[in-house]
């Protein structure tokens, strides 16, 4: 996993990967009805946690699933998600 880390950074499409530590260190915080709700971890749905991410840059979705290929073979298996990232629009006069 190390050298797949190291070649796709490398390679410039990897831009930046973490692991998350175990959901009993973690806690959600959800506000519904004007109040908030704190739930501190180990959370039961299991398979619902996100075990770690990675930011990578693609030029297309497929792009994107071929590198997620690429790395479940790696990683012997699992599962992933692949959410485009909102970027702010380009202002037209160059002015934040």
């Amino acid at each position: 996993m190390g050298k797949l880390i190291e070649e796709s950074m490398k390679a410039g499409w990897l831009i930046a990967t973490e692991g998350c530590m175990p959901s009993a260190t973690g806690a959600r915080v959800r506000l519904g009805d004007g109040k908030f709700i704190v739930t501190d971890g180990p959370f039961a749905e299991t398979r619902e946690l996100i075990g770690g991410f990675a930011i990578i840059q693609a030029s297309s979705k497929q792009e994107a699933i071929e590198h997620t290929k690429h790395f479940l073979q790696v990683a012997g298996g699992g599962e992933t998600e692949i959410r485009q990232l909102y970027e702010a629009p380009a202002s037209a006069s160059g002015n934040a």
